[in-house]
């Protein structure tokens, strides 16, 4: 069974800094492209950050550029985000989600992935 699972999230103070993990059992991520998105209470799931099967390719929202850092470890079948300079806006529910596309193809489009973590909660405290 596929099956994606983040952690890493909690309770941060502003400027503060976390790194989510999504760790896949059940299949290989080495085909596998990968994004990052999050939900606000009222708000749509909006994209975040998303890495290429290779890792050759990352793309990152205008919201979090330079902060936000995505990176994968195929060996370890996981995925990674890392979060610095928290701001109170990056409260939301994180997931993670994943397409099998073997190339150096990356989105953040929630609408192009159709596997999916339960989500870790980040809370920043201003």
């Amino acid at each position: 069974q596929l099956q994606l699972v983040e952690s890493g999230g909690g309770l941060v103070q502003a400027g503060g800094s976390l790194r989510l993990t999504c760790a896949a059992s059940g299949f290989t991520l080495n085909y596998y492209g990968i994004g990052w998105f999050r939900q606000a209470p009222g708000k749509e799931r909006e994209g975040v950050s998303c890495i290429s099967s290779s890792g050759g390719r990352t793309n990152v929202a205008d919201s979090v550029k330079g902060r936000f850092t995505i990176s994968r470890d195929n060996a370890k079948n996981t995925v990674y985000l890392q979060m610095n300079s928290l701001k109170p806006e990056d409260t939301a529910v994180y997931y993670c989600a994943a397409v099998a596309r073997y190339s150096s193809w990356c989105s953040l489009s929630r609408y192009e992935y159709n596997y999916w973590g339960q989500g870790t909660q980040v809370t920043v405290s201003s």
